[in-house]
């Protein structure tokens, strides 16, 4: 299983790109020691060294969909602006959106299609005489390339699934890049509030964070029942 996830400022100073750029890091750190796999698809550098105004990362594993829940939300960090020494603002906001996979084609060998053709130009009395050169097509896109590398229609047939296999990874990445263009206005969306995670100072430090106090909204009703009794 596999989630692809959008970290943004959204509209914030570069202080938000200071925090995207930590929980960044700390998103990375967090899901390799649990054993997924992340990547970076695309990242927008801040205006400030080592800042990051967006980042789009696709996380892989068995418990990716667990994971990816815990981070989807608002990102709350507590702290003094680095770069605003006199700023009084101690609030700041990021956030952090699951981007779904609408029409990215799956790669599969059993979709591809091979036609052995006549190679062309220079090399000697094997061209136009043997079908050495290769088209290989992916039948769901339409996209095909043309293999004529070699005299061995063998190894032409395998150079042309490499070529199609990276050019299908090239249609992906652009296809993922159209999805995080349709969500650009979660830029505009981040809601401060009811943050999903927490942190403090300069060490990025975790806080935690009450969501839900409908246990204690219940104790204090049991114990003005008990009074009342």
């Amino acid at each position: 299983m596999e989630k692809i996830i959008q970290i943004t400022s959204g509209r914030g100073p570069e202080e938000c790109t200071w925090v995207v750029a930590q929980v960044l890091k700390r998103i990375m750190e967090e899901a390799r020691s649990e054993g997924l796999e992340v990547q970076i698809l695309h990242r927008e550098p801040g205006q400030e060294n080592g800042t990051v105004a967006t980042a789009t990362l696709i996380v892989k594993g068995k418990d990716s969909a667990v994971f990816v829940d815990s981070w989807i939300g608002t990102i709350q960090w507590i702290g003094t602006s680095q770069f605003r020494k006199m700023h009084k603002r101690k609030n700041w906001f990021i956030g952090i959106f699951e981007i779904v996979q609408s029409a990215v084609p799956k790669i599969s060998y059993v979709a591809i299609k091979y036609q052995a053709m006549r190679s062309s130009g220079a090399g000697g009395q094997n061209v136009n005489k043997v079908s050495s050169a290769v088209r290989a097509t992916h039948i769901p896109t339409g996209i095909s390339v043309v293999a004529m590398d070699s005299r061995s229609q063998h190894q032409n047939k395998k150079t042309a699934t490499e070529r199609l296999v990276r050019k299908l990874e090239e249609a992906t990445l652009a296809l993922l890049k159209k999805e995080v263009d349709k969500k650009w206005e979660n830029q505009l969306n981040i809601v401060r509030g009811n943050p999903k995670r927490v942190f403090s100072g300069t060490d990025f430090k975790k806080q935690n964070v009450v969501k839900n106090y409908s246990a204690t909204r219940q104790q204090l009703k049991n114990n003005l029942k008990n009074d009342i009794e």
